[in-house]
Order: structure tokens, then sequence, then C-alpha cells
């Protein structure tokens, strides 16, 4: 929809206004936590789009650190399941149990019945208990025998895995990893950041109480504000050539990529990747969306939906490799 100057001069006040929480969220997860800005942005921007998240890092990166003190200052449920082997999928969603004295079957909720859900190591749990997320990540609603039960508003699933250890881990499928607005790959800390972590934890000081700052209300807003902030037509064509360079690379004279992709990004790539870039904006207070946006949130976005082939692998091209140089060479508006 075509909007005047006027139009987007009032959407700006209205995010200053709205966004306001944003800062005292940010306070008050900072006081555990050290450094880590771009993790806790992609959280708060999945936040504002109403998409899951995946973190992905080595341990010790405090990826559940963030997610539990980004819960703690929301006034909302939380819950964390800790994904393991022998985990069964009525250890997520719930199941039905015999009331003895009522003489019927009741309903018994899982931890999946929360606002925030921390799927720890989400790796680590066999396919029967991944592919019982599918519909609540997706439907945002659980059916339990021949009931289904909707989910409360937000919902989110945050969920971090091990890159590193293969024993006992069971890689993501393709249709679950998609349900991810975004892939976050998470970093070490900078040597100053480290230090500081470092005389935290060792004067054995008991460490800052995360108090709920923000309402369930202020997200709802955000959230509604988010799907208003502006796009150009000019940057849905530069949202779609980005992602048509992925799936026909040798139309964007990236002929180098033919061989190393196997399959592009859906058009559930497109679709996040534009209201990804809307949160951006509204993380930057601003009521439309610039291209520099797109390409902030780019890689997040596309990285898990970009299928590689054998011969990238053997030359040690990543996904990333791949949407920088798409990005470099797609015209910007």
């Amino acid at each position: 929809m075509l909007r005047t100057s006027d139009d987007i001069r009032l959407l700006n006040d209205r995010i200053a206004t709205a966004g306001r929480f944003l800062d005292g969220l940010r306070a008050e997860v900072g006081k555990v936590i050290v450094g880590q800005s771009y993790m806790l942005d992609r959280l708060l921007i999945g936040l504002l789009s109403n998409g899951h998240v995946l973190l992905e890092g080595v341990p010790g990166l405090a990826k559940t650190l963030t997610i539990r003190s980004l819960s703690d200052a929301i006034q909302a449920k939380f819950s964390r399941i800790q994904f393991t082997p022998d985990l069964l999928p009525a250890d997520v969603i719930g199941t039905m149990i015999y009331n003895q004295q009522k003489h019927e079957f009741v309903v018994r909720k899982g931890p999946i019945f929360a606002n925030f859900v921390l799927a720890d190591e989400i790796n680590r749990a066999p396919a029967k208990v991944q592919s019982a997320l599918l519909e609540a990540m997706q439907e945002r609603q659980v059916t339990l025998g021949d009931t289904t039960h909707k989910l409360d508003e937000p919902f989110l699933v945050l969920a971090t895995q091990n890159p590193l250890e293969q024993e006992g881990t069971y890689p993501l499928p393709e249709a679950q990893v998609d349900r991810f607005i975004m892939k976050v790959v998470v970093g070490y800390p900078s040597r100053s950041e480290e230090q500081l972590i470092i005389r935290q934890n060792v004067q054995g000081i008991k460490p800052p109480t995360i108090n709920p700052v923000v309402s369930m209300q202020d997200i709802v807003t955000a959230r509604n504000l988010t799907r208003e902030v502006y796009m150009d037509e000019k940057v849905e064509q530069y949202i779609l050539d980005i992602v048509f360079a992925t799936r026909n690379p040798a139309e964007y004279k990236l002929d180098k990529l033919k061989g190393i992709i196997s399959y592009g990004s859906s058009p559930r790539g497109s679709i996040n990747l534009a209201i990804a870039a809307k949160a951006v904006a509204f993380l930057n207070r601003r009521g439309y969306v610039i291209p520099e946006d797109v390409r902030t949130i780019c890689a997040d976005v596309l990285r898990h939906r970009i299928g590689l082939t054998y011969e990238a692998e053997a030359e040690n091209i990543s996904a990333l490799n791949v949407i920088e140089q798409i990005l470099a060479k797609v015209n910007v508006p």
C-alpha cells in the first residue's frame, strides 16, 4: 500500500513510542549477559516477527542463559525442555491420562503450553519428538486425543543446537528447520567481554535478579506495528532478486554457484525475509524498510534454506559464502 510522507512520519512517531520498551529490555538482560548483542537482537527480531529462532553455537556461549533472561524480563510463561535421545512426544506436547475418580481420560498438558519454549539441544531428540513440534510451531496448536488445543499468544520456540558433536544427535530435517524464521550462528565474545565474564563468575557474587519490565501488551502492540512498517516495491523486488538468485544463479550471472546450490529458498524464505526486514526497521525506530535492513538479516533468514551439493562441501563452501556472493552481485535499489 502506497503511503505519503505524512503517514510514514506518523508511523515513525508511533514506533518511537511503542519501541521504548526495547531499551529497558536490553538493559535488564544486560544485567546478566555480557556482550552477545548480535544474538539478543536476533531474538528480538524473532519476537517482533512472531517467528521461531534456532541458535547454533558451541557450548558455553550463554545461549540458554540469554533466552532464559529474555523470558524473565517479559511477563510471560516460560518452559524449558532438555532434549535427550530417550525423550518421547508426550514429554513435549502432553498426553491423555486416566482419572480413576472420574472414570474418564483427562488432558495433561506438556511444557509446550507456554509463551516461550526453550528447546535445549533440539538435535539430541529422535525424529518422533522433533515432528511433535511441527504442528505446534506452524499451526500454533496441539492435538491431544480427539481435541485440538490452541496455544497462547505470543508463542515462540527458541531452540539451541550444538554443531560440534555428532554422536547421539539427530540432524533436523529440512521440513522442521524451515519452520524457524532464522538460524543464528552464535560466535565467541570479544577479548574484553570475556575478561568481564571471568571477573563476574570467579568472584562468587550472586548474579542479579532479572525483573519483568515488559508486558504482553507491549509485545502485541510492537508486533502489530512491525507489520505496518512500509516496504516499497523496489525493496520487495530486491528481496525477490535475492531469493530467485538462490534458485537460478545463472540468470544473475552467478555461474559459479550453479554446481554449488542443490536447491534454493522456498517462498517461505521470501516471506520471512520481508517480515524480518520490517522487524530490523522497527529496532532502528523506523517506519520504513531500506535495503540495508534486508542485507543485515539476509544470512540468518536464508542460511538454513539453501541446499549445497557435495562439490560445495568438498570445497568448504558454506551457505554464508553463497549468500555473500549473491548480495555482492544483485543490484541494490
